[in-house]
């Protein structure tokens, strides 16, 4: 039985941003509702710009459904070219893939999204010629190699108004005052400059414009081979003890090349490392951590168990869902991540040792790790204007290879690899495992990580600051001529209203109270004191002997020959780090100084919110967490409206922040996973064929019988 809505009568256009251009477009297709084996869905347009595939039904054109957190760039049924993932066409009921040039055009359409979501369309009442350029059209402009310049964000860019506030309170690092700045924020500046060698871009294309170096590190060593084998600062620690990444040199190369890279490194290593006073751990993460390679694969198969058709593939997939979730090794790759900053945290913080993370480019997984130890230990880096400015200096400027690791213009696949959403499931971990720690949400980290295919910003769009700055120049219609002026994705007004915007600030965040000079001291040393180990003398030597450059080889060797096997068996950190990690666990927790993960089993867990948020299956109506916030929330707002009466003279300045508290009355209408999925319907029983379902028969009725008495119309809370 199809259920339908008729084809709508009156004429539905889509919405388009500055510089956006219809292609094609095609009437009377139909799209599924995909939560259930039904066919039942609606009637609509189906178009294709330069930014976006859009379908538009007569929905579209009335605003009384408003969801309550709206993107207004995009739309829930809006795909920008750059999420597509993969389309597939049904012919005769059988799926392929669509790439390139087309000899048949499929009846069905199935676009599976970078965001998860999936979308059916059903082209059978579409005239001939429609399907031909709608089909064509999408899998061209979605699909095929680009020109950088034939990105949207350049036809935005030269079109759109320039009315954002400017720069919010991120810091960018594109100037030296930046720079300097952060190193007197650590307390860096003792030991490490800034410095403007690479002006102009005459070291290499792939640093930033401006970075630190140790204070020793002459101009000379800079130039000598573009960069490479030199120790660029990252962070600094309150003790003094820097965390510090080299790319390294290139493996294969002929003797005397190689000699003389190893006498240009042996003399740098001599110049920071100081015994007894500047110790130097050096890690190798290409040999330590899983290669993207691992990482893409591990990811491919993840997603995988997310990209759900309808509510019969769900179910056959959740009686296996453990077993399929460990397959994908993805879980155990954040595991493994963590452990390695868990480690690094340890050398700056109890050894009192600089740490260099040697990674080929510096620029994958020396981001990640960097980010992550920034995020542990500096309650700066946990609130969200730090955390911006830390993706800012580590990854942005940092040079991460944003283009080829997005895939952003389908160049080459080898290069594709997830480290950035790597970085956000890490610090997600930490999110719901400390959340007072947190100035920011899992639903920021979400629409972070949705704004990675969002090109109308800059920041996610560029493989390094070089690339940047030599795309700004360009023709632009405003002004005829002139460089572009691009948008930073965080302005976060440009995609969300302020009350929208709420949703990404948490409302449990223990600020920080603000001491005067003297007691910060006072504090610091006790932070210090409260995480050493209450070791005897005799045992640091131990600890340095773990560390070790030859004893870290080894280990290092042994972890990328067998770390299948290494892994699954105990992988138990080493006494230390165990000691460390134990100590620290045993104690309270202080949400402004360092945080340690919980690593352990089951502690590692799925980001529910990003991954399942489309699945009506996997929701709690009325429940999760966000029942829990939408009572603190209704409990701030009656704070803040008693304050407002207490205070007449003040009502203005207090009401005036009151936009920032999100109105959620009636949590019995929301699901788990609000604000992107509001109230749906409840799933239906899947008719599968298996001896499974009939054993749960029963339980399914009883689920049924309490589904009837409750009470979604707000009045039961």
């Amino acid at each position: 039985e199809i259920h339908i809505k008729e084809p709508i009568e009156k004429e539905v256009n889509p919405h388009l941003l500055p510089g956006e251009l219809l292609l094609c477009e095609a009437s009377t297709v139909y799209k599924y509702m995909q939560e259930d084996g039904s066919n039942r869905g609606t009637y609509g347009k189906l178009v294709c710009t330069n930014f976006k595939i859009s379908f538009l039904d007569d929905d579209s054109a009335s605003d009384d459904n408003e969801p309550q957190f709206k993107n207004k760039i995009v739309g829930e049924n809006d795909i920008t070219l750059q999420c597509v993932d993969q389309i597939y066409g049904v012919y005769d009921e059988k799926k392929k893939l669509l790439t390139g040039q087309l000899r048949k055009y499929p009846e069905k359409l199935i676009i599976y999204c970078k965001d998860l979501r999936v979308f059916n369309f059903c082209l059978r009442y579409t005239k001939e010629e429609e399907v031909k350029r709608i089909v064509s059209g999408i899998v061209h402009h979605s699909q095929t190699p680009k020109l950088l310049k034939r990105l949207f964000l350049f036809s935005y860019a030269s079109a759109a108004p320039n009315n954002t506030d400017g720069r919010n309170q991120t810091v960018m690092f594109e100037t030296l005052d930046d720079w300097r700045d952060e190193l007197e924020r650590t307390k860096g500046n003792v030991k490490y400059k800034a410095v403007t060698t690479n002006e102009g871009y005459r070291v290499s294309e792939k640093l930033p414009l401006y970075f630190v170096v140790p204070i020793c590190i002459s101009e000379e060593s800079i130039l000598k081979y573009e960069g490479r084998g030199i120790p660029i600062w990252c962070w600094s620690c309150h003790n003094g003890a820097a965390l510090l990444k080299m790319s390294s040199f290139p493996k294969e190369q002929d003797d005397s090349t190689s000699q003389m890279q190893k006498a240009f490194l042996d003399g740098i290593y001599k110049t920071i490392s100081k015994p007894p006073y500047e110790l130097l751990k050096m890690d190798d993460l290409s040999s330590s951590l899983p290669s993207l390679q691992d990482i893409q694969t591990a990811y491919t198969r993840f997603k995988q168990l997310f990209l759900i058709d309808n509510s019969t593939d769900f179910w056959a997939t959740d009686v296996k869902w453990f077993s399929l979730l460990e397959s994908t090794n993805w879980l155990e790759i954040i595991r493994r991540i963590l452990k390695k900053a868990i480690e690094v945290a340890e050398c700056l913080e109890i050894q009192h040792t600089n740490v260099l993370l040697i990674e080929e480019s510096a620029t994958d997984l020396c981001c990640v790790i960097s980010s992550l130890v920034q995020v542990m230990m500096d309650s700066y880096s946990r609130t969200k204007s730090g955390f911006q400015s830390l993706i800012q200096k580590e990854w942005v400027i940092g040079g991460h290879g944003f283009l080829d690791r997005c895939n952003h213009l389908h160049k080459s696949e080898k290069e594709e690899a997830p480290v950035f959403l790597l970085l956000l499931n890490c610090v997600w971990q930490l999110v719901q495992q400390y959340p007072p720690a947190f100035e920011f949400t899992e639903t920021y980290l979400t629409v972070l990580s949705d704004s990675l295919y969002v090109p109308i910003f800059s920041t996610f769009f560029f493989n390094s600051q070089h690339q940047r700055d030599t795309n700004k120049s360009g023709e632009s219609l405003k002004t005829q001529s002139g460089p572009f002026r691009f948008l930073t994705v965080w302005d976060w007004s440009v995609q969300f209203d302020p009350k929208a915007q709420a949703f990404l600030n948490n409302p449990l965040y223990a600020e920080k109270p603000k001491p005067d000079k003297g007691q910060r001291k006072t504090a610091r040393f006790k932070h210090q004191r409260q995480l050493s180990l209450p070791l005897t003398q005799a045992k640091p030597s131990t600890k340095r002997g773990f560390f070790r450059e030859e004893t870290d080889h080894l280990i290092k060797n042994i972890l990328g020959k067998r770390i299948g096997k290494f892994i699954n068996s105990s992988d138990e950190p080493p006494n230390s780090l165990r000691e460390f990690y134990d100590s620290w666990h045993s104690k309270p927790v202080d949400y402004h100084g360092l945080l340690l993960p919980r690593i352990d089993g089951p502690e590692i867990k799925v980001w529910a919110q990003r991954y399942l948020r489309w699945i009506p299956e996997a929701q709690l109506h009325g429940g999760g967490t966000i029942a829990t916030a939408a009572k603190i929330l209704d409990l701030m707002e009656e704070v803040q409206s008693l304050q407002v009466k207490m205070d007449e003279k003040r009502s203005q300045a207090v009401s005036g922040d009151l936009h920032s508290v999100p109105m959620l009355r009636n949590s019995a209408r929301l699901s788990s996973l609000f604000p992107f999925a509001l109230l749906q319907r409840q799933s239906v029983k899947p008719a599968l064929p298996t001896s499974t379902w009939k054993d749960l028969e029963d339980e399914d009725d009883l689920v049924k019988r309490d589904d009837e008495f409750v009470d979604l119309s707000g009045d039961m809370l």
